[in-house]
């Protein structure tokens, strides 16, 4: 970190087709405004990037939708989505938007320096063609039944109800969204990025130079690049985008998934041009350092497309670290936006109103880092009563009500010291730098469990000496622990600032300590004897029941009615008792998958690579047609680890993944509901 000059930080551009809801906090934006205001909290030179995402198929379908234009939409939601970022205390250095010139110019340079050094391929292709309104139709504008499920709306891209992706030839009986009419399949060309042509050089740059990378991105990397990777087209037809700049081009806009990253880039311009600063450094200095943060469904654009894209460039940095989160979800069940089944930030915020450090310890202290979470609004109740008004709000409240209490609100001296003070101040001074190294390697849920661990330290502090006792009779000796009470409080003033900048604000501002930065902490002498120090106030209040009983009442009427499952289901009888000797034979174990390919000419196999604690061993199993191979990578599961190993398609696998079979789901893994290391055992 030190011989680093510059960050470059860029948070995955939120789709402007509807609000941010808590999903996208807990994967992407939360955990890149902890990292960015740590590193603002050391000093260092950072820019911190990110901008409203406007173009593409789903933009366009969503304001047909609504009855508005493309652009009418946009504006709608990128100030929604802007407003409430600011409002939730993410500090973006620039929020901006794909739509705007300098993007649209950006883009198109970047396009013409791969297209003049001859980077694409050109090829023809047969896409489905709406015959009366007279335009080629996107995957998402094709619609028809499912061939896995039988759901008779299934876009051209994927069924939302089965999950199944899809290419539009699969669909049985396409029609066209636009027109309800079946599509015609004409000719088409189109620009590619052949990405099999950085086959070799990702591999060395991903899985050698850069084998730190959380284990679930180098895991879905590995993946892609066993797979063997295709040109992928950078140009699509359509009439909302960024125009190809090219003569032959008409009616063509550049793929937003090309154009959308290179929108770190012109934002960055942008910012540069409104502060009268440099935008090249951020981008093409090699003492810079790039850093993405996004989302698991993100990690093959900024991990293997983008770097190529760089990389066949040739003028930019590349990416130091891609720490991609999982997903969140909401009461056990997946978030979804066309379902409605989310909770939106910009309505949080209202029905909430100053409680954005509870949402971020709440979401923080949840985050999706290794698995697949759950929000619930028990949890968010229970953590802010708990913990928050508890732990932290009560140790500031109780320090702060005896020091107006015993010295008329000013810092005492600290005359009386006995090992007590010698072992918290040892404490305190560790602080710092284990919350800085596990800040550093993007651990952000175990840096806020050190944070609070400040706060028990604290309470503990406290109450081992009782100073509310001790007043009467040793004057000195309470005025000792009431420094020392102080001096801890300033320093979770200044350690809190990535986690809760809304709450440390307030309590530097208390302790008038507003000048003081992360390299002062872990010190005792940082309120200065005499200081003047303001009275409480209550820094966290507690959310009573009705407040969550309505939110939990808001989200359940979303769901849809669902029928009696019992009668509707054909549950399976069950088999014939076995006794304990039978059941003891079974080794069950925790796993976690590594790596995960589709066995070559079959539909149904993966062949997975799992660590059992004790051994890597691969594992062949029949989920193909439920899982993505991308989708479980880092996943933890259950395995019987004492099968007898079998050849499936001339593969050994060693062992046999325990899933749920549900007539209308499908197989569902089962996942130990908390993190446990890889080997241990069910019993």
């Amino acid at each position: 970190m030190e011989n680093i000059q510059r960050y470059t930080v860029t948070a995955a551009l939120p789709y402007a087709n509807g609000p941010v809801h808590i999903g996208h906090l807990a994967g992407c934006y939360l955990p890149a405004d902890i990292y960015v205001r740590f590193l603002r909290a050391k000093g260092r030179e950072v820019l911190f990037l990110c901008g409203s995402d406007e173009h593409g198929v789903g933009i366009a379908i969503k304001a047909q939708q609504e009855g508005i234009t493309p652009r009418e939409l946009i504006d709608k939601y990128h100030f929604i989505m802007k407003n409430a970022f600011h409002d939730f205390g993410i500090s973006f250095d620039i929020y901006s938007r794909t739509s705007s010139p300098i993007h649209y110019e950006t883009a198109q340079e970047f396009f013409s320096n791969l297209y003049y050094k001859n980077v694409f391929e050109k090829k023809i292709s047969k896409q489905y063609y709406d015959t009366k309104f007279n335009q080629f139709l996107a995957d998402r504008y094709i619609v028809g039944t499912c061939p896995n499920c039988a759901y008779e709306k299934a876009y051209g891209d994927q069924c939302e109800r089965c999950g199944t992706s899809l290419d539009p030839i699969d669909l049985i009986n396409p029609h066209s969204a636009l027109s309800g009419e079946k599509p015609e399949m004409r000719e088409t060309e189109h620009w590619y990025l052949p990405l099999q042509n950085y086959q070799d050089w990702l591999q060395k740059w991903i899985l050698e130079e850069h084998a730190d990378w959380k284990n679930n991105v180098i895991g879905q990397c590995r993946s892609w690049l066993n797979q063997g990777l295709a040109a992928r087209a950078v140009t699509r037809d359509l009439d909302w985008g960024v125009p190809v700049p090219l003569a032959d081009a008409k009616g063509k806009v550049l793929y937003v998934w090309f154009d959308a990253p290179i929108g770190y880039i012109s934002a960055t311009k942008e910012w540069a041009q409104q502060n009268g600063k440099n935008w090249e450094p951020y981008w093409k200095d090699a003492q810079s350092k790039l850093v993405h943060f996004i989302g698991k469904d993100n990690i093959v654009f900024h991990c293997v497309v983008f770097p190529s894209m760089l990389k066949a460039h040739g003028d930019f940095i590349l990416p130091d670290n891609v720490p991609a989160n999982e997903f969140l979800n909401i009461e056990g069940d997946k978030i979804s936006t066309s379902r409605n089944w989310a909770v939106w930030l910009h309505e949080y915020l209202e029905e909430f109103p100053d409680k954005q450090d509870t949402l971020r310890y709440v979401l923080c202290s949840n985050a999706p880092e290794t698995k697949d979470n759950d929000f619930t609004w028990k949890d968010f109740q229970a953590k802010n009563n708990n913990e928050l008004v508890a732990i932290y709000g009560n140790l500031v409240n109780r320090v702060i009500i005896l020091t107006h209490k015993y010295f008329d609100g000013k810092v005492p001296p600290c005359d009386v010291l006995n090992p007590l003070e010698e072992n918290l101040a040892a404490e305190i001074a560790a602080f710092p730098k284990i919350i800085q190294d596990l800040l550093e390697s993007f651990k952000l849920r175990e840096a806020l469990q050190e944070l609070m661990n400040l706060a028990r330290a604290g309470n503990k502090y406290l109450t081992e000496n009782e100073p509310w006792k001790t007043y009467k009779d040793q004057p000195e000796r309470t005025a000792t622990v009431i420094n020392y009470g102080l001096q801890l409080i300033a320093n979770l003033a200044i350690l809190s600032e990535p986690f809760l900048p809304f709450t440390a604000v307030k309590l530097k501002k208390y302790l008038q300590i507003e000048n003081l930065n992360w390299d002062d902490a872990g010190a005792m002498n940082l309120l200065k004897v005499g200081t003047d120090i303001s009275k409480a106030e209550i820094l966290f209040e507690k959310i009573e029941d009705e407040a969550i009983n309505f939110q939990i009442e808001k989200l359940n009427a979303k769901r849809p009615i669902i029928e009696n499952i019992l009668q509707t289901k054909n549950i399976p009888d069950l088999k014939q008792n076995i006794t304990y000797d039978d059941f003891s034979k079974l080794d069950l174990r925790i796993a976690t998958i590594l790596e995960a390919e589709q066995v070559p000419k079959t539909q149904k196999l993966l062949k997975l690579k799992i660590n059992i604690g004790l051994e890597e061993r691969t594992i062949v199993s029949g989920i193909a047609e439920h899982y993505k191979p991308e989708d479980i990578i880092g996943k933890q599961i259950i395995v019987v680890a004492n099968l007898e190993p079998r050849a499936i398609k001339g593969i050994d696998s060693k062992g046999m993944i325990l899933m749920i079979h549900d007539e209308e789901k499908g197989l569902i893994m089962i996942q130990p509901e908390k993190e446990a290391a890889d080997g241990s055992q069910i019993i």
